[in-house]
């Protein structure tokens, strides 16, 4: 390995290159001297990348699909829409080859230690994901009619990409890509290489972004000193020490992140109250259920206390069921909600049911009634809202109803 030296004709976009491979490049890109060269160049890169993409795929890598949310703003910064960032062959090209680019960095310096001692390096490492979730999910998805094979490492890695291929035409398998990923490990940084499970690498590093994470940077600073014949050797433990920090300011980052947008999902819909969406149950509580919105993908409530029964969630937080009536509410549930309130400093939305069945009740009757029932008390004992039974007399039982 070595130091290479870099000649660029043209700086392409993502979204400009994607014209070319597309066919349906624009005027000023058919102008430039050299248009024919890129042209099949890109063609070329587009080929290539397609063979380390099925290597993976060959060796077990979990090709999970996150959608990313993106939005447009008004000139005040305000949200006017919110869309899923769309990822184009490009896109998968690049990532292909930093992919590649990050292992054979993190097998070069292996292997040179091999030949000597070891030299200290970063690694980004991925450990095997918890088999208590992964034995809830397989049987959560067993009832969705979607049986996975999870008895082993290997076999949990090829039944995940069955489901997220699966998921690419049936919409109601793709509530399960959340659940997938929530089950796995956290990538981390560390000296001590462990391998990365997701991408089915034995070594693996962050290399190929110095401008935009500090590992790439430490990265950068040990592959450089141990070129031409040269062994250098930072000290081990410091190095982990910054290992860990830098992978406990990552997390910090990726809940910023995240919070950031929460807040404008929240914002977006402040613009929508009183307005009425298909949504899908994408998670549950013993408060309620989350219900993820069409476009925005944001996710509000629907509070259980609001619904004319009483809820009871079952251990695995993927289904409730009315005492009552015995209906079932399940995660990937499509319903109808109601925008009701936003609080923007708690990034919360608060929904409500309207689902056109009498399931749904009068939720102000029932806030009502709740208050009414927390505020009585009897001679013999209080009332307890949260059980089925209310006990007026010792001896006697009422249904609350």
């Amino acid at each position: 390995m070595e130091k290479p030296s870099f000649f660029s004709d043209k700086r392409f976009s993502y979204e400009a290159a994607q014209t070319i491979l597309e066919g349906k490049p624009d005027a000023d890109l058919k102008q430039h001297p050299r248009f024919v060269d890129l042209k099949d160049a890109l063609g070329h890169l587009k080929r290539i990348a397609g063979k380390p993409r099925k290597a993976r795929e060959k060796n077990g890598a979990i090709n999970f699909d996150s959608e990313e949310v993106r939005f447009i703003l008004a000139e005040d910064g305000s949200p006017i829409e919110a869309y899923v960032k769309e990822r184009k062959d490009t896109h998968l090209m690049i990532e292909d080859f930093m992919l590649l680019a990050n292992k054979e960095v993190a097998l070069f310096i292996d292997q040179k230690a091999a030949a000597t001692k070891e030299i200290p390096f970063i690694y980004r490492i991925h450990d095997l994901p918890d088999l208590e979730k992964v034995a809830e999910l397989a049987r959560f998805a067993a009832e969705m009619g979607f049986p996975l094979r999870v008895d082993t490492p290997k076999n949990i890695a090829a039944s995940y990409n069955k489901l997220m291929l699966a998921a690419q035409t049936e919409d109601r398998l793709k509530l399960l890509e959340p659940l997938a990923i929530r089950t796995m490990a956290k990538a981390v940084y560390s000296t001590h290489n462990i391998g990365h499970y997701g991408l089915a690498f034995s070594h693996y590093s962050h290399f190929t972004s110095p401008i935009r994470r500090y590992a790439d940077v430490l990265a950068h600073r040990i592959l450089e000193r141990n070129l031409d014949g040269n062994v250098y050797r930072v000290d081990a433990s410091k190095l982990e020490e910054q290992c860990k920090h830098i992978s406990t300011q990552e997390k910090k980052a990726a809940d910023a992140e995240r919070e950031s947008i929460k807040y404008k999902q929240a914002e977006l819909m402040r613009k929508h109250i009183g307005e009425e969406f298909d949504g899908v149950i994408s998670g549950m509580i013993e408060r309620g259920m989350f219900v993820s919105l069409p476009g925005s993908k944001a996710e509000g409530m629907v509070e259980f206390r609001n619904l004319a029964d009483l809820y009871i969630l079952e251990e695995s937080n993927l289904r409730a069921r009315g005492r009552r009536y015995g209906k079932d509410f399940r995660m990937g549930d499509q319903i109808r909600v109601r925008v009701i309130s936003v609080d923007l400093q708690k990034r919360q939305i608060e929904l409500e049911y309207v689902g056109g069945d009498d399931m749904a009740g009068n939720s102000e009757c029932n806030q009502y009634l709740n208050r009414r029932c927390n505020a009585i008390s009897f001679p013999t004992q209080q009332i307890k809202f949260r059980s089925i039974w209310l006990k007026i007399k010792p001896g006697h039982r009422s249904h609350l109803e």
